[in-house]
């Protein structure tokens, strides 16, 4: 019976895909390399920020393309991001069923904060657990343990959301349940090979699962 459920957030709950994207192509341009492509960047979105543009430039040092990514996003983050389909209602009913809330994101608090708060989605969320408040990052379990001791939670009775490997690994080394998201860029396939409990088509199937909100009798 799941009782408390956590959402990856890019990817995931948020449509954030073409901003993550566009981002990458506009700062990573340079005329003496190869252009990077929508192909090499989707496999390795999920990570943190950091290790993603190591792994595009083999740079050990980052610091400026991070500013130089952050700036871009800033500017255009408002008009490019939206919830998935069907996200808002469902969170809005699971909260009436008492299930407990959380999301667990490899961005910084204040993109994280951003975002949910422009969908008036930050109050839903019993629990928030960022890249900032961990010292391992998803697919470590750090971060979906730090959630379960915040929401005062049992991992077999909770369930972690999310649209790539990072989620599902970080799920299964705490030792609760994954559920991967068939929007994902990835593809549902790719998710599969990952053995999440579940895969969801539509937000609504969550609401099709095995769920006891802690304050429903």
């Amino acid at each position: 019976m799941i009782n408390t459920i956590l959402f990856d957030l890019d990817g995931t709950i948020m449509d954030t895909n073409e901003l993550i994207i566009s981002t990458f192509l506009h700062i990573l341009k340079h005329p003496d390399a190869d252009p990077l492509t929508r192909e090499h960047i989707i496999p390795h979105m999920g990570g943190t920020l950091d290790d993603q543009l190591r792994t595009f430039t083999g740079l050990t040092d980052v610091s400026e393309l991070v500013k130089d990514y952050r700036a871009y996003n800033q500017i255009h983050h408002d008009q490019m991001v939206k919830p998935f389909p069907h996200v808002t209602e469902v969170i809005q009913e699971l909260r009436t069923r008492g299930i407990k809330l959380g999301v667990v994101t490899t961005k910084i608090r204040p993109s994280t904060m951003r975002v949910l708060n422009l969908f008036d989605l930050t109050s839903s969320m019993d629990y928030i657990v960022t890249v900032d408040d961990v010292e391992h990052p998803k697919p470590h379990a750090e971060p979906v343990l730090k959630a379960l001791a915040g929401l005062n939670a049992k991992a077999e009775h909770t369930l972690m959301v999310g649209d790539s490997s990072f989620d599902i690994l970080s799920a299964q080394a705490a030792g609760v349940k994954s559920a991967g998201v068939a929007w994902s860029l990835k593809g549902e396939e790719t998710l599969r090979g990952y053995g999440p409990d579940y895969m969801l088509y539509d937000m609504r199937d969550l609401l099709k699962l095995e769920l006891q909100g802690v304050n429903v009798s």
